[in-house]
């Protein structure tokens, strides 16, 4: 009796470890009308609590509604880094204070979840010397990277329909703020 025991829970140890192992290969597949337009499926939703809170989400109703072509055709036609003016300083924004500026766009990926993030891109090459306002190429402003993680819709590996999909889980790297660094040296010289 013990050992029909035995034999019965190890058969259901291996029943499940193989149901497991087939779940990870096979995705859930999802068809348009399931998941309604900028949502979310229920299987996702305790990841979707960790977008609420994450500044690239925040900040795209804030941007306006200028699409995100006519920020890159600003962007574009030159940097925009004008001299600081001291004065302003206190009343101004964390993003207008640095001597490293930068502003928003709104990036749009259809097969992305959160389908819109804003990016930041810096204002000048250079940064902005404290002294005169002005912005100096001894130093370079760079883009600061956070990871984020985001859904990807992919189509359905299993062809169950032309328009079902499914989600996998990526990461992506974020332009958040801008910062200024030394220029990188040309090793040969």
């Amino acid at each position: 009796m013990l050992k029909r025991t035995l034999l019965l829970l190890a058969f259901l140890v291996l029943a499940w470890a193989e149901a497991r192992r087939q779940h990870r290969h096979h995705p859930h597949c999802f068809n348009p009308e399931d998941v309604p337009a900028g949502q979310v499926p229920i299987e996702f939703l305790s990841r979707s609590r960790r977008w609420d809170r994450h500044s690239a989400v925040l900040l795209v109703p804030y941007l306006g509604k200028e699409s995100s072509e006519g920020r890159r055709q600003r962007r574009q036609l030159g940097y925009n880094c004008s001299a600081l003016q001291l004065q302003n300083v206190p009343h101004s924004s964390v993003h207008e204070r640095s001597i490293s500026p930068w502003s928003h766009e709104v990036n749009e990926d259809e097969n992305r979840y959160p389908r819109r993030l804003a990016f930041a891109y810096c204002l000048c090459r250079g940064c902005i010397d404290v002294k005169t306002g002005r912005e100096t190429i001894s130093l370079n402003s760079v883009p600061v990277f956070q990871e984020m993680m985001v859904l990807r819709r992919k189509p359905c590996p299993h062809n169950t329909g032309a328009t079902s999909f499914t989600l996998e889980v990526d990461y992506i790297k974020v332009p958040v703020a801008c910062t200024c660094v030394l220029p990188q040296s040309d090793s040969s010289s």
